[in-house]
């Protein structure tokens, strides 16, 4: 039974389409009557209606082991993919998008569904804890990341729902998986000697988006992987890809696999990944199992420090522009800017030289150099405690230049510890199980399709 005001809603709702209806009607007869014949429909005065008609009834896409899966979860659930892309998607890829949320659906519901089998439930306070995690990171207190939802066509319900299934899989996971996983302390031991032998090899911190394929499935899943990555490198997030897509368990921290070498990864992604350079998203690799699509976050070199792990403190000097000024003619007070800080004798002199030519200082002592944009980073790793950048910015936005006050190098990158590469290589094992947990659940579900 519907609540009142849940009712009310509904029979609003109701209402308005009927006066919409009603008025299409009204115009169409106004418009029949100015000219030509005007057919009467001839409708009786009692109609009787065949079978029940309920507005409130959402058809189901798909039925699961009993439990439903409506159009409006995969809408929402969609709208939510595309609000965290942030990108336009024409029409057939917004129906591939579909199908694929879809399937996430039924394996999220599998999930859930073998979770609660073995006694394993997700308390709503914890979910409500990860949910406030989730609306923080959007700079928004619950309430208004469930209006902000609301506005992109998805809903609060429809990203818990999401919580509840990841939680739920990573519990069931840790009672039934992971004591079983072994990792021999020799295994680690020959991983650490490799590590001490390959000293000053690269690292790269990696993102992967895993779709697992079978003979039969091998060419849909090769074309739907290549699709995901066309996205990416259209502006696609990589993090929303490999959080709906991924079907690795790194799927939950938006596909990423942390610093690695080479040599750990499937030899396919192994002799690609060199030639990768940060920022860049590899087309489909064909791994054990499946497909891979590898991002390259960022590079560096195995127990070595890294110039750009310096922590640089930091004055910015900004000079604005009235609204309509034009790049040459604001070409003069640019290069006055440039030719003062250049000149002004370090974060010493900033003060005087910011009142000089109206500019505003803001200080930060706690900014690594590796945070910079690239052509930033290259500066300041050859810059000197006291010198300037060169100018840069825009005229609408603003010209700055940053000034160096001081700088603390990093030291020697230690050696990951015995514990963190046993945890790696768990957790690699467990990863693998639970794939083939999952595709033994779907073989032994029971999903109907309306």
């Amino acid at each position: 039974m519907l609540k009142p005001r849940l009712a009310a809603l509904c029979l609003a709702a109701g209402l308005i389409v009927a006066g919409g209806g009603y008025a299409l009607a009204q115009q169409q007869a106004d418009d029949d009557s100015t000219g030509g014949e005007n057919t009467p429909l001839n409708l009786p005065n009692d109609v009787a209606v065949f079978g029940k008609f309920d507005p409130t009834i959402r058809k189901a896409t798909a039925i699961v082991n009993g439990f439903i899966i409506t159009d409006t979860d995969v809408d929402q659930r969609l709208n939510l993919v595309l609000a965290a892309n942030g990108q336009k998607v024409s029409t057939e890829e917004r129906d591939r998008l579909r199908l694929q949320v879809l399937r996430n659906l039924i394996d999220e519901t599998l999930q859930i569904q073998e979770a609660k089998s073995n006694d394993v439930t997700v308390p709503s306070s914890d979910i409500d804890q990860t949910f406030q995690r989730v609306a923080g990171q959007f700079k928004n207190t619950p309430d208004q990341f469930t209006a902000f939802l609301k506005s992109k066509g998805s809903s609060a319900n429809s990203i818990r729902r999401q919580i509840e299934g990841e939680l739920a899989w990573q519990r069931l996971l840790d009672r039934k998986v992971q004591p079983f996983v072994n990792v021999g302390d020799d295994e680690v031991k020959q991983v650490i000697a490799r590590l001490n032998a390959s000293k000053g090899a690269k690292e790269y911190h990696v993102g992967e988006i895993f779709l697992s394929a079978t003979p039969q499935t091998d060419a849909q899943v090769h074309a739907n992987a290549d699709r995901v990555m066309d996205q990416i490198r259209k502006g696609g997030s990589f993090v929303a890809y490999a959080r709906q897509y991924s079907e690795a368990s790194t799927a939950a921290v938006g596909g990423d696999l942390g610093w690695v070498r080479a040599e750990q990864l499937p030899d396919a992604i192994a002799q690609i990944l060199p030639e990768m350079q940060p920022g860049t998203v590899s087309p489909p690799i064909a791994v054990p199992g499946g497909y891979s699509i590898i991002a390259v976050q960022d590079t560096r070199q195995v127990l070595m420090s890294d110039p750009r792990d310096a922590v640089l403190s930091l004055k910015q000097m900004t000079i604005t522009f009235p609204k309509g000024t034009t790049q040459d003619q604001a070409g003069p007070r640019v290069a006055a800017f440039a030719e003062a800080t250049q000149k002004m004798g370090g974060c010493g002199g900033a003060k005087d030289v910011a009142a000089k030519l109206d500019a505003d200082v803001v200080e930060n002592d706690n900014i690594r150099i590796r945070d910079l944009p690239p052509v930033l980073q290259t500066q300041m790793t050859a810059m000197s405690t006291g010198q300037a950048t060169t100018p840069f910015g825009s005229v609408t936005e603003g010209v700055r230049v940053l000034v160096l006050c001081g700088r603390d190098d990093p030291e020697v990158a230690g050696k990951p510890s015995f514990d963190q590469i046993y945890n790696q290589m768990e957790q690699e094992r467990v990863d693998l199980r639970a794939r083939r947990y999952l595709r033994d659940l779907r073989r032994d579900a029971v999903i109907e399709y309306r």
